[in-house]
């Protein structure tokens, strides 16, 4: 018999789903009044709360930007929206030149958010073999991996207790260990031989594509591997004459310290997904980049061939102008993520000589390290929980991935904002 009883907590809104959560065994959400920069002001209580995963990665460039309010306004009194299958705009146009120009990808499908931009390269990498006049099944992806919450996004992801329920529905992935490395590791070496090893005895049957996230896994636990690796990766798929998908929805624009994170590695995709940064937060959009040989076999009188997907907010012109005045900001001030990972290395002093902080990592502006507390590791420790409470409490907010804390703020953060943030955590795990 089905419980429909509401036995949880009052103060959750009568009408409201939120995402990721519990609500029988999480507090309600917190009303937000307003944001600036890298502040978010809630209301019942009024507080100021430094925002320090940048509202799950994407306020690129801190909250109420004018610069880009006023890009989204200018446009939005031009033209707010029109079909992309028969119509282009001037919006459009710029922001495909720009990307292009940056990832020496000549094609662009614009979509809604990381998950469909995910989904449509996934695709897009299935459909063009067909293309071409072989069928391959055979989908590569990395352990810890997570690609986004539609279903082939989700099937690309580890299986774990955000997609169990639908485990009978997704295709089967094979996987390739992650060597996860940290400051002081001294077996990444031998982490790396296993995984390049594996990738090669998988690569031996054709297939699809191999798919990762550059340099750095984000909802995994913020994993991080070494550029040289993934180079060694797109080394052996090219080898093998298969295809590279470069999941940089988290990693792209500035947030490992360079603007995307493929090209730490020296490597080129053969697509790309990007989205969060992309517009900085305040629309959402998605995007797919591809190499002009694969869009050219879609390209043909067979009604067969054609790339059957769309959205109906694909290329929406008030998303280009945010995703274009956000491209203007970055390249104004390159040395705002060019020099984040400076101001983390000198912080994180205030963190590592504590016993139970472990393998610290630190890439561009992003910092992470794991609490060897609890018998649990990952989503299903609760002392995330315990500190994302403490922390707010204080005046930051944050969102542990169970015993992962990490700090991913805005690129307008200021050096007191920071240095307050890892004070605050500071303090936390002192009482721990």
């Amino acid at each position: 018999m089905i419980n429909h009883s509401n036995s949880f907590n009052n103060d959750w809104h009568p009408n409201i789903w939120p995402p990721f959560t519990q609500i029988q065994t999480n507090k309600a959400q917190i009303e937000v009044s307003h944001g600036k920069d890298a502040s978010l002001f809630t209301v019942n209580p009024e507080k100021e709360l430094i925002d320090g995963i940048s509202s799950w990665w994407v306020t690129l460039h801190g909250h109420s930007n004018e610069f880009i309010a006023n890009a989204i306004s200018d446009q939005a009194k031009t033209l707010e929206q029109v079909i992309f299958a028969d119509f282009l705009h001037p919006q459009a146009k710029k922001l495909a030149e720009r990307l292009s120009r940056l990832t020496k990808l000549e094609r662009l499908f614009f979509s809604d958010n990381g998950s469909t931009a995910v989904e449509v390269a996934l695709k897009i990498a299935y459909q063009w073999w067909q293309n071409n006049g072989e069928r391959r099944n055979q989908i590569i992806a990395f352990e810890g991996a997570y690609h986004g919450d539609t279903f082939g996004a989700m099937a690309l992801g580890e299986r774990n207790i955000f997609n169990e329920s639908f485990e009978k529905l997704m295709f089967p992935v094979k996987r390739v260990p992650w060597p996860s490395t940290w400051i002081g590791d001294e077996d990444i070496e031998k982490k790396e031989k296993v995984s390049i090893e594996k990738l090669y005895e998988l690569l031996k049957q054709p297939t699809v594509a191999v798919i990762a996230e550059p340099i750095l896994q984000g909802a995994g636990g913020m994993n991080m591997v070494r550029p040289a690796f993934i180079k060694k990766v797109s080394e052996l798929v090219s080898n093998h004459n298969s295809l590279l998908i470069a999941d940089e929805v988290m990693t792209g624009f500035g947030r490992t310290g360079s603007l995307f994170a493929f090209q730490q590695a020296k490597i080129e995709p053969d697509l790309i997904a990007i989205s969060k940064g992309l517009t900085s937060g305040f629309l959402p959009m998605g995007i797919t980049l591809s190499k002009d040989k694969i869009f050219q076999s879609f390209v043909s009188d067979s009604p067969e061939k054609t790339f059957w997907h769309g959205h109906s907010f694909t290329a929406n012109p008030l998303g280009c102008a945010a995703a274009n005045a956000s491209l203007d900001l970055l390249e104004n001030e390159p040395n705002k993520y060019l020099k984040f990972e400076e101001k983390h290395l000198f912080l994180i002093n205030k963190l590592n000589h504590l016993p139970f902080v472990k393998k610290v990592r630190i890439c561009g502006t992003i910092i992470a390290f794991d609490l060897e507390i609890g018998a649990n590791s990952g989503y299903l420790n609760t002392i995330g929980k315990k500190i994302k409470k403490l922390a707010i409490e204080k005046g930051l907010f944050i969102r542990p991935l169970g015993n992962v804390i990490y700090l991913l703020p805005p690129l307008c953060i200021t050096d007191n904002q920071l240095e307050r943030s890892y004070e605050i955590i500071h303090d936390i795990l002192l009482t721990l």
